[in-house]
Formats: structure tokens, sequence, C-alpha cells
């Protein structure tokens, strides 16, 4: 992508800038970034201070924000997973950054006390969120201690709770992006969608690749751009690339994807995956990739 035209990529509001753009483009202020955690569940990236507005993408708890600056309740900056620009709610991040020691691969809690039948209610935790966990007690089944930001308005002594079977080591990262896709299977189908709660087709194949240690953009069109062609026959983990949509293959005949059609993460027939999108006013498949 060409930083001077693409917004997402641009990490300038023309208040305040990114140092490293200091000569190439023209602001009020250059600025170095500070990365902060994010401490809801979910925090859209906008691209203006409007909390009305479109979303752009999302970021989930743990997961982290480079911060160029704080105003009127908005933090301006980039996800430092992929460098897409925009703004973030300021309650929704802390300066008090943990170090994730693991990811949520099911859709889980946590809660202040390690016990299957504890009465303080639970805080929800997606898919695709990150933790730091301390440390791992026995009960009916395995508890891990979380920490929490100080930031954060649930904590209970810097700590809480979380099913171990819920999460997984980021070291080694995971290597099949196919597994790592299904674990969203019935998730809802969401506009911009980051999460278990809720995933778009990009955020699904981002997701898929991150997990596996691999780089991979927001956005479909950035996608397509950046992975290089494939030829031959499908094979598991390719991708296929529509205007708009993209999906991944999980067997030479069948891919996964999150379907505004079905509005989840479903597996379908590949060709009639093709078929049913280009009937609809989809257009034909416009490239095959191999990230």
């Amino acid at each position: 992508m060409n930083w001077t035209m693409d917004r997402r990529l641009l990490a300038s509001n023309g208040r305040v800038a990114n140092e490293k753009l200091r000569g190439k483009v023209t602001a009020g202020r250059f600025v170095a970034s500070t990365r902060y955690m994010v401490v809801a569940s979910i925090s859209p990236i906008l691209p203006a201070p409007d909390p009305t507005g479109l979303r752009d993408r999302e970021l989930a708890f743990g997961e982290t924000f480079d911060c160029l600056s704080i105003a009127d309740g908005f933090a301006f900056g980039s996800a430092a997973r992929d460098g897409y620009v925009g703004y973030v709610q300021a309650d929704q991040i802390s300066k008090n950054f943990l170090k994730p020691t693991h990811r949520v691969v099911a859709q889980s809690y946590r809660r202040h006390t390690p016990a299957l039948k504890a009465s303080s209610p639970p805080y929800h935790m997606p898919i695709g969120a990150r933790v730091a966990v301390r440390e791992v007690y026995h009960d009916h089944c395995d508890w891990a201690e979380i920490d929490l930001p100080t930031a954060d308005s649930t904590v209970n002594n810097g700590c809480a709770y979380m099913p171990m079977q819920h999460l997984q080591a980021l070291v080694p990262a995971a290597y099949d992006a196919v597994s790592e896709a299904e674990r969203y299977l019935g998730v809802p189908y969401l506009w911009a969608g980051n999460s278990g709660f809720g995933i778009d087709c990009s955020g699904l194949v981002q997701a898929a690749l991150l997990a596996c240690g691999k780089s991979c953009p927001g956005d479909s069109d950035q996608q397509e751009t950046d992975f290089p062609n494939a030829s031959g026959p499908y094979q598991p983990g390719d991708l296929l690339f529509w205007e708009g949509h993209v999906a991944l293959v999980s067997n030479p005949s069948t891919l996964i994807h999150a379907s505004a059609h079905h509005m989840s993460v479903i597996h379908e027939p590949i060709i009639a995956a093709i078929d049913r999108i280009q009937s609809q006013g989809g257009g034909p498949l416009t490239a095959h990739k191999r990230p």
C-alpha cells in the first residue's frame, strides 16, 4: 500500500503524526507512539472520533494500540498488530501495558474467584483476546490467574481467573491456519468484526494467520495486494478473493469464510460459493493467493 494515499496506514490526522513521517506529511506536531493495552472486551477502531459512526476494525481485550494523542475522550493511533490507523475510545485502553502470554481460543469469561460456582458475575472474553497468565490453580477445572491493568474498573487486586481450557499459549505459534479459522465456526458475521463476538471475512483470515505467526493486514483488499499469487490446485490455507470478500481454503473442494449471506462463519463447497457469489452480484473470483 502507498502510505501517501491510504488513510488506513497513514499515522497522521493533520494535528499529530508519527515521528517516522516527519518530512513526508504536514502536521502540527510529530511524536513517538506510546503502547496501550485494550481493557474493554472489544474496542472498535473508528475512522473519526465519533462513537456513533461506522467502524473500521476492532481490537479485543489484551491487544495493543500505539497511541499518538488523546483528546476529547478519543485516542488516535494505530493497531500494533497491523498498523491500522484510527481512533479508539480512551477509556477502553490502559497505559499499564501487560505482555500477554496466552490467547483466548473459545468464547470464555473471567471472574474474581477461581471457582465454578462463584457468586461474582462473569466478564465475557471473546475468542481473540490476549491475557497474561500468572499461575494456574487446580479445582474442578484448571483456573488461570491473569493479570489485569490497574486502569481496568473490574480489578480485584490486579488479577482475575479464567478457565485454562479456554486458553492457548502464544508460544509456540499455531501451525494450521485452517484449524485456527475453524475455532470461529458459527460465530456471527459482523462487518468490521475481529473477535468471537462477531467477525467478518478479512477479520477471520487475519485471526487465523496471526495465530500462526504470519503477518496479515486487516482488510481484504490489503490482503489481496500483499499476498503472492498461487497456481495449480487449491491447497489448505490458500486464500480466494472476490471484490470485497475473502475466504480460506480448508481442503481442495471446500472453503471456510465469514459469510454475510449466511450471517456466520461456515464451511461451503468452493464451486457452490463461486457460483452463488457471482449469481448474487458479487462478481467472479478475482485472485487465488498463498500466504
